[in-house]
C-alpha cells in the first residue's frame, strides 16, 4: 500500500484490549536454544497449553516439522508451515493496527536480526524477513510495507496516541542510521496512529537487543506503566532504572495524563551456567558462554485478554513480583510460566508471542 495506517485512520490498540488469537513460533535454532531446542520447546508446549484456555493459539512451523509439532501440540491450536529463521514472533511478525469501524491491516516492519551487519544475532535472516507478510496472508488482511527497521519488542501502544521506546533501540546505529530522533518520531506517529512518543534512554542492562522496550517496561492500561526497578545501587540496572522512572514520574501522556508507575522487582541478576552453555552449538555472532548475564525481567509478560501469562524467574522474586501483578490486575487472571529457558535464548514470553486484535 503506498498510504500510512495514519492516513488511512488506523492506529496501534494496546495490548490490553481484546485479543482474537495470538501467534508464535517454533523454537529451533541449535545456536540459540540448548539440547536440540528440547527444553525450550517443552517450556513453549507448555505455555501454548495454557494461553489456548484464553485465546486462539496459532503457531508458526517450519515445514519439515508440521507433522511432530502438531503431535505435541492441543487439537485445537493451528499449526502454520512458514520458513523463518528464529522463533521471536514480537519481532519478525507484523503489528496490527485497527480503524474505527473495526477493520484490521497488518504493517510489516523492515528486519535484520537486531543490528543488521554491525550487530546482528545471526547471518541469515532472509526467512524472517517473510514472516510478517505470511501471517497477513493467513489472516487475511491488507499490509503495509514500512520504510525503516522496527522490531514488535521496541515499541508499546497505550491504543490511544501514546507510545513508550527506548533512545538505545531505536535510534542505534544498526537500525536506522540515516534517520533523525525527530525522522523516527514522525515514521511512529504515520505507522503506529500515536501523538506522543516517551523515550527511555535506555533497556535492560545486557539485553542484546539493543534494549527493547519490552524488557524493562510494560503498558498496563492507558496512564499506567509497569517498570523493572533494581534496588542495588552497585548494579548497571540500578542508574537505568532510576533515570526511567524520573522520566515517566515527571511524563504526561497523549492525553495529559500522569503517569502511574507500579515498580517491579528485578530477577537475580541470573547468569548462563557451565552446563546451560555446553547444551549450545556456539554460534558466529550470538554470544553464549558460561557466566553470561541473562537479560531476565518480569517486565516480558504478556496481557491477553482476562489473563497475565508472566515468567518465573527467580524463586527470590516470582512472590514478590505477582503480589504487583495482583495489584495491577485485579481482575485478572495470573498464570505464571517457568521463563528461564526462553531467557537464556534472549527474551521471554512477550517476546515469543504476537496478539492479533479481536
Amino acid at each position: 500500500m503506498i498510504t500510512t495506517p495514519k492516513q488511512d485512520g488506523f492506529w496501534m490498540p494496546g495490548e490490553h484490549s481484546p485479543q482474537q488469537s495470538v501467534w508464535l513460533a517454533w523454537p529451533t535454532r541449535l545456536d540459540n536454544w540448548r539440547e536440540q531446542a528440547v527444553p525450550a520447546q517443552q517450556v513453549f508446549t507448555h505455555f501454548i497449553k495454557q494461553l489456548q484456555t484464553q485465546v486462539q493459539v496459532k503457531v508458526a512451523v517450519l515445514p519439515e516439522l508440521v507433522k511432530q509439532v502438531t503431535e505435541l501440540l492441543p487439537q485445537d491450536v493451528e499449526v502454520h508451515a512458514i520458513a523463518y529463521n528464529d522463533a521471536w514472533m514480537r519481532d519478525i511478525g507484523p503489528t496490527m493496527v485497527i480503524n474505527q469501524a473495526g477493520e484490521m491491516r497488518a504493517i510489516n516492519w523492515q528486519f535484520n536480526a537486531w543490528g543488521g551487519e554491525l550487530d546482528g544475532l545471526y547471518h541469515d535472516w532472509q526467512d524472517d524477513q517473510l514472516v510478517a507478510s505470511e501471517v497477513a496472508k493467513r489472516e487475511q488482511v491488507q499490509q503495509y510495507d514500512a520504510p525503516f527497521i522496527l522490531e514488535g519488542g521496541s515499541i508499546h501502544c497505550d491504543g490511544e496516541g501514546t507510545l513508550y521506546t527506548t533512545e538505545e533501540c531505536l535510534l542505534h546505529p544498526s537500525r536506522n542510521p540515516h534517520l533523525s530522533k525527530a525522522q523516527v518520531e514522525e515514521n511512529l506517529r504515520e505507522y503506529l496512529g500515536v501523538e506522543k512518543v516517551i523515550w527511555l534512554p535506555k533497556g535492560l542492562y545486557n539485553d542484546e537487543t539493543n534494549g527493547h522496550i519490552d524488557n524493562l517496561l510494560h503498558l498496563v492500561r492507558p496512564g499506567e506503566v509497569m517498570l523493572t526497578v533494581c534496588e542495588d545501587a552497585d548494579d548497571p540496572q540500578y542508574d537505568i532504572s532510576m533515570i526511567a522512572l524520573d522520566i515517566l514520574q515527571n511524563a504526561r501522556d497523549a492525553q495529559g495524563r500522569k503517569i502511574k508507575v507500579y515498580i517491579l522487582p528485578m530477577p537475580g541478576p541470573l547468569y548462563m551456567s557451565e552446563m546451560e552453555a555446553r547444551g549450545l552449538v556456539q554460534p558466529d555472532r550470538m554470544v553464549r558462554e558460561a557466566g553470561e548475564r541473562l537479560g531476565a525481567s518480569y517486565a516480558n509478560f504478556l496481557i491477553c485478554n482476562q489473563a497475565i501469562f508472566y515468567p518465573l524467574l527467580d524463586t527470590q522474586q516470582d512472590a514478590k513480583a505477582e503480589k504487583v501483578f495482583a495489584q495491577a490486575f485485579p481482575d485478572h487472571k495470573l498464570i505464571g510460566i517457568p521463563g528461564r529457558e526462553v531467557v537464556l535464548g534472549g527474551g521471554n514470553l512477550h517476546c515469543i508471542t504476537q496478539q492479533i486484535p479481536a
